[in-house]
């Protein structure tokens, strides 16, 4: 057992003996959870991140309201232990069908869906303070990588510079643990939202000319990826760039790149690069670069609606930002980075990114 698995383990020992010797001393057992509301999240000014607050909630066993939670509680640690004890790792679909049965006679059940065992896990992640990961947990794999490193991912030796069109999938646990670091010659990470720019990208072979570590996430980017990227810049001192499309939803899956978002508040410092640079797509690009007026796409009452409620969110309070916002809300259309093909098919390969990396075009 690595060293990381040993002081997991000991959380969760110490949490069930805790709430023993509570019970040895004739006391309600209870244990406290950190409270995991909107009310209890503040951005860190100094780290530029958001953060968790102090505020916590006790999970009471002789409580009628509370009893069945405190149960799935345990049940989801000791499974948790038990995984880690075994050197084996599962999914949270798993975890819910290992520690669902029913109880005694009744006809109830420790957990009736997965809606209902999945928050316990993130309970159970802020309360022993260890990542999903550290707990032997993990959901499906959701982004690929290629690009100038070499690295080693549960043993097996991973050259991302031969990878073919697909790349290398990222895993969903990415700690030291299971993926390492080895040679590389990248000058920086490029993460795009989508496949389709990604698929793109890897064909011309940006990475190659441009020496750099291409990754994307789907979309929103899962926590493996949002987790590796973080090792890339932390461990690595690669400078991260962030590629997606010129909307409220594009700006926000940025933010959530670069400050944490409030869902995971309690992992941002293990997540979140808060030096993180968006490259594009900018509200001004249209116009600097010429797209025709046909590629934009008309923005909805949400996306209104969204990017009015960024205008008062504290990481876009810069002058910068502000313009961005306002533009693009004053326009009332929004842009996809496919849109750059309109220029032809390799026109963000061979000269949107690299003009604005060459002229510094991004904002932080």
């Amino acid at each position: 057992m690595d060293a990381t698995s040993r002081k997991t383990t000991q959380k969760l020992v110490k949490l069930a003996e805790d709430v023993v010797a509570q019970a040895s001393a004739g006391r309600n057992p209870a244990v406290e959870v950190p409270t995991r509301s909107l009310a209890n999240v503040r951005f860190n000014e100094k780290k530029r991140i958001i953060e968790l607050g102090g505020d916590k909630q006790k999970r009471l066993f002789f409580n009628v309201a509370q009893a069945k939670k405190f149960m799935q509680t345990f049940l989801v640690g000791a499974a948790c232990r038990e995984l880690i004890a075994e050197g084996k790792t599962t999914s949270i679909r798993d975890l819910y069908y290992l520690t669902k049965h029913t109880l005694g006679k009744t006809k109830q059940n420790t957990f009736e869906e997965q809606e209902e065992s999945d928050p316990i896990i993130e309970d159970l992640e802020v309360t022993v303070d260890a990542l999903r990961e550290e707990l032997h947990l993990f959901a499906s794999n959701k982004g690929n990588l290629v690009g100038e490193i070499t690295l080693v991912d549960s043993g097996d030796t991973i050259d991302a510079r031969r990878m073919g069109s697909g790349g290398w999938g990222v895993p969903s646990i990415v700690e030291a643990d299971v993926i390492q670091f080895k040679r590389h010659e990248a000058k920086f990470v490029l993460l795009v939202e989508k496949d389709a720019v990604f698929r793109r990208l890897n064909e011309d072979r940006f990475w190659k000319k441009h020496h750099c570590i291409l990754i994307h996430g789907g979309g929103q980017p899962p926590r493996g990826v949002r987790r590796l990227v973080h090792r890339l810049h932390d461990e690595l001192s690669l400078p991260v760039y962030v590629l997606v499309d010129n909307d409220p939803w594009g700006f926000y899956i940025y933010s959530v790149v670069k400050q944490g978002s409030i869902n995971l508040a309690y992992e941002s410092m293990r997540m979140a690069v808060p030096r993180a640079r968006f490259l594009g797509l900018s509200s001004f690009d249209k116009e600097r670069f010429g797209l025709p007026d046909n590629v934009t796409i008309q923005m909805t009452e949400d996306d209104e609606r969204r990017g009015k409620q960024m205008l008062a969110y504290p990481w876009f309070e810069q002058k910068p930002w502000r313009r961005e916002i306002e533009r693009m809300l004053k326009s009332g259309v929004k842009l996809e980075i496919e849109a750059l093909s309109s220029m032809g098919i390799s026109f963000i390969t061979d000269e949107y990114l690299p003009k604005k990396l060459r002229e510094g075009d991004w904002l932080e």
